[in-house]
């Protein structure tokens, strides 16, 4: 691995077996160690450095990894773009992207196709504000039954793209929710759904907090949890806009 320095945006990079990634530095008061991380979806390699630190032994912590970035970007799903002829899912099931100038704006699923016109440079946009649409109509109704079933007020509904997290609650009532769960098979989304509705009773992960989820939940949610590990990565590639590798 080596090492780029230069002037510009791009001042640093880091060449791993060939391909050069982009670096960025950024300094925390609450790091107190530095943490390398492989953002495997902008195809950056990102650098936590405490205040103390210098940024020589951020780049020198960055080369011991080596091994473990390449490992990251290796294991790492391709940008899957959103365009004519393409696939994606919708409710955990695949469907055809089928562009004509003769179709309506607006998509519409017709059998196993999801058929859209307008302008066709304008597809993945509109694609994905559809499906950003249908999600928050949906989890409006998954939240519904969630409550109805724990016995809470409805909390306010915000549809975010998070990268870490699928979901989460706050303490003042909100519930945040992926849209990219409407790409998920239907027990999965409702699987985090139900989750952060059983957070508005009990604000950890406490045995109780799993007692109310299993109670409201009608499937099981370790089968849930583990379709997003092996497959949630793939979601966020959805339309996901990687930059290249700079060129040496």
């Amino acid at each position: 691995m080596r090492l780029f320095s230069g002037s510009g945006p791009e001042a640093l990079a880091i060449n791993l077996d060939g391909v050069r990634y982009p670096l960025q530095l950024r300094r925390s008061k609450q790091a107190r160690s530095i943490i390398v991380s492989a953002d495997t979806v902008k195809g950056v390699v990102r650098l936590t450095l405490p205040t103390y630190a210098s940024e020589q032994q951020a780049l020198r912590f960055a080369q011991s990894k080596a091994d473990w970035l390449n490992a990251r970007f290796a294991e790492a799903v391709p940008p899957i773009p959103v365009r004519d002829g393409g696939e994606i899912a919708y409710l955990g099931e695949p469907y055809v992207i089928r562009w004509s100038p003769e179709f309506a704006r607006t998509p519409m699923v017709v059998d196993e196709e999801i058929r859209l016109g307008g302008p066709v440079e304008h597809v993945e946009a509109r694609m994905l504000r559809w499906l950003r649409s249908q999600a928050r109509t949906i989890f409006a109704e998954d939240l519904e039954y969630y409550c109805a079933r724990a016995g809470t007020d409805l909390p306010r509904l915000a549809v975010g793209d998070a990268r870490r997290r699928w979901g989460s609650c706050s303490g003042r009532r909100s519930i945040r929710l992926s849209w990219r769960l409407v790409m998920a098979p239907p027990h999965v989304r409702r699987s985090v759904v139900a989750h952060e509705v059983a957070h508005l009773t009990h604000m950890d992960h406490s045995p109780r907090f799993y007692a109310l989820l299993d109670d409201i939940f009608e499937s099981d949610r370790r089968v849930a949890d583990h379709w997003l590990k092996a497959h949630g990565r793939g979601l966020h590639m959805v339309g996901a806009d990687r930059q290249p590798p700079l060129a040496d």
